[in-house]
């Protein structure tokens, strides 16, 4: 009877890994396929709201623009690049997902183990 709760419980967990890897990945993926259309809105982003403008001098708003706008183009290139990364994420899913059922597995082992032990040690001698 233990024996089968406990590969139950580890089944389950199988179960719910497998659905919060499934559930990242799709996530990960929708990301990366739509990331370069968040390059335009990133380009025009403006360093101050127009609220805060009065309250802050014109250097430091100026130096918070151009500090804004150094890695621009670095981050606009990897926003483009992203849709090629979404094929390699998929198998890093597939991986993770292995890594992550085998552990699993071998607690259900280790459990299964632990329950025979327990059960030799109940036994007469």
């Amino acid at each position: 009877m233990f024996y089968v709760l406990g590969w139950l419980l580890v089944t389950s967990l199988i179960a719910l890994w497998s659905l919060v890897a499934w559930a990242l990945h799709a996530v990960a993926e929708w990301a990366l396929s739509n990331a370069a259309a968040l390059t335009g809105a990133a380009a025009s982003a403006r360093p101050l709201p127009d609220w805060l403008e009065p309250w802050v001098s014109t250097d430091l708003a100026q130096w918070l623009g151009s500090l804004l706008a150094e890695p621009g183009p670095f981050v606009e290139g990897l926003l483009q690049a992203a849709p090629a990364l979404a094929s390699g994420l998929t198998v890093a899913a597939w991986v993770l997902w292995g890594l992550g059922s085998a552990m699993l597995l071998l607690l259900g082992a280790g459990l299964h183990l632990c329950i025979a032990r327990w059960h030799r040690r109940d036994l007469p001698a």
